[in-house]
Formats: C-alpha cells, structure tokens, sequence
C-alpha cells in the first residue's frame, strides 16, 4: 500500500503478518501496546502479527507511508534458507524504529512488489528486508497457555470456529469454562482486542480473502458474516484504508462486475 491520508482514522485492528510502514512525509500517531507512538518521516512502523494498533495523521497536513505486509511462513522461510535461525519468529521490542537501513529495505521491497522488477529481484529484496528486520527483534518465546492465556487461547478458538455466527458472552464463556467477565478481561489482556472486535476482524479477513479469490462484494459480505455489503464497506475502510472495491480492483484488476465468481 501507497498512500497519503489527513482525515482517515483507522479502527483498531490487527493483521495476520508483519506489518512494516515507512513513513515518508508527514507524521503518523497511533496507540500499540497501551501506549501512544508517533512515527515521523524516515522513521519505520513495526508490527508484529496479530498485534492491535490504530493510527491517524498526527496534525492537518497529514502522512504519506508504504505498508508491506509479510506472512510469517514467508519470514520463517527465509531464515531458514539463511540458516540464522533455527525455531521462533522475530518480534518487534518497539512499534516505531529509526533506522535508515531498515527504512530502505523494506521501501526497496515495496517498489519491487508494486513496480517493474523480475522474481528474482523481489526474492533478492525480501532477503534483504527480512535480514534488516532481525536485527531489531528477538525470537518469540514459545506460547504459555495458563491463566488468562489458557481462557483468552480457548475463546480464540471458539471464535475462529464460528466467527460467521451470532455468538453471545455466554457461549464464549461456556467455550472457556470462565464467567464472562474473565473471559472479557483475559482476552482483552492476551490479544488488544475485545471478543467482537476480533470477531468483526476475522470476519474482514475472510471477506478480503474471498474477494481476492474473485468472489463479488456483496456474495462475500454474505458468507463472512456481515449483515449485507455496505456494512462490510464501512468496516473494511476503516480498518484497511481502501474500499472493498478498490482493494478487489487492485487484486484483480482482470475481473469486470460479470466476471466474479459467486457461491
């Protein structure tokens, strides 16, 4: 993603990969981690998957930044193939770096991935990008699942499973053999979010993945569990920053409104 924003705020969310920003005018705020952070140009957003930020211009002129977003198959490949690490993933100590190097890897690797370039030079660049990546993080301690853990894990899972239904507190707390308050608490503890905002999240992840499957909007709406397509409109926007309709124009620009692919 390319973009300059001076009114648009994103809903607190989270992605499934990496999340890497440079930013190259201006100056964006966003919350992570309990805290607020502000990243001015040259300076690199880091997120890690499944990690929940906001952001928003800092003042009325706005920002301009490149998003990429790496899978953490992709980013374990790599490392293996560099033979640095053996089990774990990197993850970020800190959401915003001030590293020039880092800065010019991953706006290296955005320009390859949206502009001319062979594969061998998108692999060169994702290379490059991942090893500039490592050395601002640490591995990722194997996951402990007691107390809050344990709960927060276990209504995860019930959401996953059945992120498409109407699940109420009480089914979230049957799933986690907690009252509903421990649920709320440890969930919103382990993971940033609360239940139905990771809910509406997975619901958007699965919405997208269809839509870039070449699925029509509003069919997509439909089976991810969104009430009709322009409540999937409004969500999408504010937690990705694009319409369902440009994101699916961009994935696949060789779909007409005739062509997609329905249920």
């Amino acid at each position: 993603m390319h973009a300059h924003f001076e009114q648009h705020v994103y809903h607190r969310h989270s992605h499934e990969t990496y999340s890497f920003g440079v930013t190259e005018t201006g100056a964006q705020s966003f919350t992570c981690r309990g805290a607020a952070h502000t990243s001015s140009a040259g300076m690199v957003m880091a997120f890690n998957p499944d990690e929940p930020h906001d952001g928003h211009a800092a003042d009325a002129l706005g920002f301009t930044y490149r998003m990429v977003h790496i899978g953490p198959a992709l980013v374990r490949g790599v490392l293996a193939d560099r033979a640095e690490r053996e089990v774990g993933l990197p993850l970020f100590a800190e959401p915003v770096v001030a590293d020039a190097t880092l800065a010019g890897a991953v706006a290296g690797l955005h320009a390859a991935l949206v502009g001319p370039a062979t594969a061998l030079a998108r692999d060169e660049r994702l290379a490059t990008a991942v090893a500039a990546i490592t050395r601002h993080a640490r591995t990722a301690p194997a996951p402990r699942l007691t107390g809050a853990a344990g709960i927060a894990r276990r209504v995860r899972d019930r959401l996953d499973e059945g992120y498409t239904e109407d699940l109420t507190a009480a089914d979230l707390a049957s799933a986690a053999g907690a009252s509903r308050f421990a649920v709320y608490r440890a969930f919103r503890e382990v993971y940033g979010l609360s239940p139905s905002d990771y809910q509406r999240q997975a619901r958007l992840r699965q919405a997208r993945r269809l839509i870039r499957a070449g699925w029509g909007i509003a069919e997509a709406a439909a089976a991810a569990g969104f009430a009709d397509q322009s409540h999937l409109h409004r969500w999408f926007t504010r937690c990705y920053g694009v319409t369902p309709g440009a994101y699916r124009h961009a994935v696949r620009p060789e779909l007409t409104d005739q062509q997609t692919r329905t249920k």
